[in-house]
């Protein structure tokens, strides 16, 4: 593995990353939370190794990436475009959650993204899916301000993923895990933005999606909720290049054992292996 490399993006700020492995360039995209450093980004970035050169990085505001002061998705959009141009101007992308909503906007933006995959955009398009109080933007933000981490983490799990909150519990009682949760909790607006009102129960509109040229794998689990695939068909119903795939057995908490070779079969260059 290349050890802690930097890139700079457009407007100065430091991204950190990783690299590891050999072949077409795969770059990981977290969702709410993650960071470059996380067990099941590890995980994959070794299971994909052989076949990809996989760069796994901190989001600005985690880890060891840095931060403006004012936030914006075109900055992170431009994040990934800088990663992107350090792997010769073209990759492929695997965006979890959020992070393929991020994925997919950069797609749409025109960042030279060659195939992408998503696992389970948390959309919510319709009636029976959880949907945030209407206030919940104003009130994450008053907490992430006053410094509250513990309770901003709480408050995004239970009122903007709808966790319960006998799990939240759970995590706060689980001190490594919850501090790891409280130390990017500063960047849970970051995921909300990018989400961009597409969280309130309302149909999928059809841009920014029908503007990704990409090939796109749109996937989730088939033990999650009914409002999260019906989230993912939406998507793929408005994405001019896409196929679809559940994965049976798994939920939000996907085994990257079962999702490795799903991205080697859909990423693999076929004029390659022909």
């Amino acid at each position: 593995m290349s050890g802690h490399l930097v890139v700079r993006s457009r407007d100065g700020t430091s991204i950190a990353y990783d690299r590891i492995g050999d072949g077409p360039a795969l770059i990981l995209v977290g969702g709410a939370f993650s960071h470059r450093s996380w067990k099941g980004w590890t995980r994959l970035s070794e299971l994909l190794a052989p076949r990809f050169t996989v760069i796994s990085y901190d989001r600005r505001g985690r880890g060891d990436s840095g931060d403006a002061p004012e936030y914006a998705v075109e900055r992170e959009i431009e994040d990934l475009a800088a990663l992107v141009g350090t792997e010769g101007g073209s990759a492929h992308v695997f965006g979890m959650s959020s992070g393929g909503v991020l994925a997919l906007r950069a797609a749409a933006a025109g960042v030279p993204i060659e195939r992408a995959v998503v696992y389970q955009p948390p959309f919510s398009v319709g009636a029976g899916g959880h949907v945030p109080p209407t206030d919940f933007a104003g009130r994450l933000d008053e907490l992430v301000a006053s410094g509250r981490r513990g309770a901003a983490v709480s408050y995004f799990m239970r009122e903007g993923m709808g966790a319960p909150r006998a799990f939240v519990g759970f995590l706060r009682v689980a001190r490594p895990i919850w501090r790891n949760l409280e130390a990017v909790a500063q960047t849970l607006p970051y995921d909300l933005a990018v989400m961009d009102g597409t969280v309130h129960g309302t149909p999928l509109a059809r841009e920014p999606w029908a503007s990704v040229a990409a090939t796109t794998l749109v996937v989730d689990g088939g033990k999650s909720p009914v409002s999260l695939r019906k989230a993912a068909d939406a998507l793929a119903e408005r994405l001019p290049d896409a196929e679809r795939l559940t994965l049976e057995g798994q939920s939000h908490n996907v085994s990257m054992k079962v999702l490795a070779p799903v991205l080697e079969e859909f990423l693999r260059d076929r004029r390659r292996d022909a």
